[in-house]
């Protein structure tokens, strides 16, 4: 049997994807993206196996050699070189000097005592907490984070794969960053057992594949003035939030985490800061005509917040599901508060020739090309300000609003400022 038909020059030269042979099992395979890696080709039982035995970037043609042969040597002993590499690889796990036996509970509150300050929001920090108490701290959360495996990893997460997919997903990359964090601090060693590419995925369906994502139900354009004329007619504070919450095209946290600091009426500015936004970015937000009037119905209601809660030993806004409550008193348990940001970016799509970025960046997105987000540093604030003027009126059908008290606009200098 022929060995050693390679060199290294022409391990270097080729650029075709294929196997290339050198002899007693040994390959070098070459992907289609020419990605270079040495694999031993051998049969037990009649059964053909491969083994890899690393990139070219990281064993070379001699080391490679040197690997083909212990296998054949293995191989010469009727033993699986695929079993006695594994059989090693747990010895040298068990003998390893652990810096201190962890368990994944320990692990994990230690992670999240790491990571905790670089989260965008407390809500952020509760899922953590939440989803690894709930699920994982059932199976896994005794046991020391060495003595974990896939057969753990997989006993925790199909009970809830099918049912509750998306926590699922999202609790197998947890416990995978938990346990990444565990063996660079040396309380662990080997492969991740929670790895999705190359290990889970050929285990488990694809999430997306399991569930289809639901988008917030949102209300058509053509409904949204009707809406209006049935939300003005109640007086209770969410109605004011929902209703400035749909004209500013905000977020349900922005608008009721909104605070009197933040506005500014001469400018007529409502300024959100960057730790209250999704993108971690400050955000202008030019308000219309009818924002300002829900706002200056509100002024001097409470020091701090523009949509107080009304619960006297509470210092602080009014609870997040108020304008749902609200949506589901006026019998539309069927669209949510969110939905409406939808409907305003279809309204902009389908009944006004505004650009595309324009509108994103009135509903705070992230630009789709990085390229564009380089060299548009502009926010676009005076033609923004036009749009939500414009949607404003959409919403409310007031050509000519009433005057907004202190505010009252000369119709000449509202048109040379882009506002009638």
């Amino acid at each position: 049997m022929a060995i050693e038909k390679l060199s290294a020059p022409r391990v270097g030269r080729i650029s075709k994807p294929g196997k290339y042979g050198d002899g007693g099992g040994l390959y070098l395979q070459v992907t289609r993206t020419l990605v270079k890696s040495w694999i031993f080709r051998y049969e037990v039982n009649g059964s053909e196996r491969y083994m890899g035995l690393g990139p070219l970037h990281t064993v070379d043609l001699k080391q490679a050699r040197e690997e083909a042969r212990k296998a054949r040597t293995c191989l010469a002993r009727k033993a699986d070189p695929l079993q006695e590499r594994a059989r090693i690889a747990v010895e040298n796990t068990e003998r390893i000097e652990f810096s201190g036996r962890k368990t994944f509970d320990e692990c994990a509150t230690e992670y999240i005592a790491h990571h905790k300050n670089g989260w965008k929001s407390a809500k952020h920090l509760k899922q953590w907490e939440s989803s690894l108490k709930t699920y994982a701290s059932p199976y896994i959360g005794k046991r020391f984070v060495h003595e974990i495996n896939t057969a753990l990893v997989l006993q925790m997460l199909k009970p809830i794969w099918f049912k509750k997919t998306k926590t699922a997903s999202r609790l197998r990359e947890r416990i995978e960053r938990v346990l990444s964090w565990a063996t660079i601090c040396r309380h662990r060693t080997g492969d991740n057992p929670a790895r999705w590419n190359g290990h889970l995925q050929e285990i488990l369906p694809k999430p997306s594949r399991i569930k289809i994502v639901k988008h917030h139900p949102s209300m058509p354009c053509q409904e949204i003035r009707a809406f209006f004329e049935k939300l003005d007619t109640r007086e209770s504070l969410g109605a004011r939030a929902l209703a400035f919450t749909i004209l500013t095209a905000c977020r349900t946290s922005e608008a009721l985490h909104a605070k009197w600091q933040e506005i500014d009426f001469a400018r007529r500015i409502w300024t959100i800061p960057a730790e209250k936004m999704k993108n971690g970015k400050t955000h202008r937000v030019p308000l219309a005509d009818a924002a300002l009037r829900i706002l200056h119905t509100l002024e001097g209601s409470h020091p701090v917040w523009v949509f107080p809660s009304p619960r006297r030993n509470r210092n602080g806004p009014i609870y997040e599901g108020a304008m749902f409550d609200l949506l589901r008193k006026m019998n539309r348990p069927d669209i949510t508060v969110h939905g409406f940001r939808s409907t305003f970016r279809v309204w902009a799509a389908e009944k006004t020739s505004y650009a595309r970025e324009i509108v994103e960046m009135a509903l705070a997105h992230k630009l789709a090309s990085a390229v564009e987000r380089a060299y548009q540093r502009s926010d676009l604030f005076e033609l923004r300000r036009v749009l939500m003027q414009d949607w404003a009126r959409w919403c409310v059908d007031s050509p000519s609003p009433r005057p907004i008290p202190g505010q009252e606009v000369d119709p000449e200098a509202a048109t040379k400022d882009g506002i009638s």
